[in-house]
């Protein structure tokens, strides 16, 4: 980064909402930031976790990062991911110059989503008989979309799983890493060390697995 001041972030929106106890409280704070000569949208919202995500669409790049975390925390955390933005970023060119010279697109018609559908319905039988005695947790819905920022999500609370129809396109494996991923979080909510010692316990080739997924953009 150009400067280890706070300078490099440029601007600063912030979003309240007043509750029900009349207090007023944060619900995200957006700044944009520029690093090495690029704009980066930062937003804080109340998320454990920080995330780093390139927009498909336009390259923007995007980082979600809890409250508590410092400026310069954030600053690091994409600073040592540039190495893979930038690698990412080729891939996504290669991907749109692929489809502007085969005359296609990533458009998502009727028929393309029910080609992906009907293609993760016919695997999704054998892989839960496979894993759900081996997690020993049942999902109570498991629902397919599009997605544009996640390849799935699970809320315990609820036990309901959904999972991007991207994946039908993808290599079986990771499809399968996914799914394990969330039945996880039926376990474990975050991705702390909870998390992660059940993910070694049921599939022990898991971080290999999310390597392989790390390198797909979404959407």
């Amino acid at each position: 980064m150009e400067s280890n001041g706070k300078d490099w972030l440029q601007s600063k929106v912030s979003v309240v909402y007043r509750g029900a106890t009349g207090r007023t409280a944060r619900t995200s704070v957006v700044r944009v930031a520029e690093i090495h000569g690029r704009p980066v949208t930062i937003t804080r919202k109340p998320v454990k976790n920080m995330y780093l995500r390139i927009q498909s669409k336009d390259g923007r790049i995007s980082v979600t990062a809890p409250f508590r975390i410092s400026d310069g925390t954030i600053r690091d955390f994409i600073e040592n991911r540039w190495d893979w933005i930038e690698h990412a970023e080729k891939e996504l060119n290669k991907a749109r110059n692929a489809a502007m010279e085969s005359g296609t697109s990533h458009v998502w018609s009727t028929a393309r989503k029910r080609e992906a559908r009907q293609r993760m319905n016919d695997v999704l039988p054998a892989l839960l008989n496979k894993w759900l005695p081996i997690v020993g947790r049942e999902p109570s819905n498991i629902s397919l979309r599009l997605m544009t920022t996640r390849w799935g999500s699970c809320t315990p609370a609820t036990r309901r799983i959904r999972l991007n129809l991207e994946l039908a396109w993808l290599e079986p494996e990771l499809l399968e890493y996914v799914l394990v991923h969330e039945l996880t979080h039926l376990w474990a909510s975050g991705h702390g060390a909870s998390f992660q010692r059940y993910m070694t316990t049921f599939m022990p080739d898991w971080k290999h697995r999310r390597r392989t997924l790390n390198r797909h953009i979404i959407g």
